[in-house]
């Protein structure tokens, strides 16, 4: 498995968790900045699908325009907030990764080992120490 592609912001911590879990793994990922390279609206469209998501469910509310743009709103329709995110990248949540195995918004950051092959070849601990696979490459109890 060699065709992974994460959407990432190198400004959050999880998303360079998921960029180093998947790097862990043995793959060089292709790596898009989504804040300077959002998808197409189809393609975003197909990830969705394929994440078996709803476009709500990809909304980022924290340190975005969501409330002013009243995108709480329940009433507002599927087209409304990929509208919004096509407009406003920074609300797609993040990291989304795309593998031969599945696209899933990677929240927590060890959810990625979800879509990943099984295994790590190494440890790995997150920024802040947690450790998320051990030293046998195996996936840490309770994550």
């Amino acid at each position: 498995m060699t065709d992974i592609i994460i959407y990432h912001n190198p400004a959050c911590g999880t998303s360079r968790n998921v960029l180093e879990l998947i790097r862990n793994s043995g793959v060089e990922p292709h790596v898009i900045e989504y804040l300077k390279t959002p998808p197409a609206r189809p393609l975003l469209m197909q990830m969705i699908g394929r994440s078996g998501m709803k476009p709500r469910d990809l909304l980022r509310e924290k340190d975005t325009p969501y409330a002013d743009l009243g995108l709480g709103d329940e009433s507002l329709t599927d087209d409304a907030l990929i509208d919004a995110m096509m407009a406003h990248p920074i609300l797609i949540n993040r990291p989304l990764v795309i593998t031969p195995l599945g696209v899933k918004l990677c929240r927590p950051s060890e959810t990625v080992l979800d879509i990943l092959p099984d295994g790590q070849p190494c440890a790995f601990a997150k920024e802040d120490g947690e450790q998320v696979v051990d030293e046998f490459g195996r996936r840490v109890n309770g994550t």
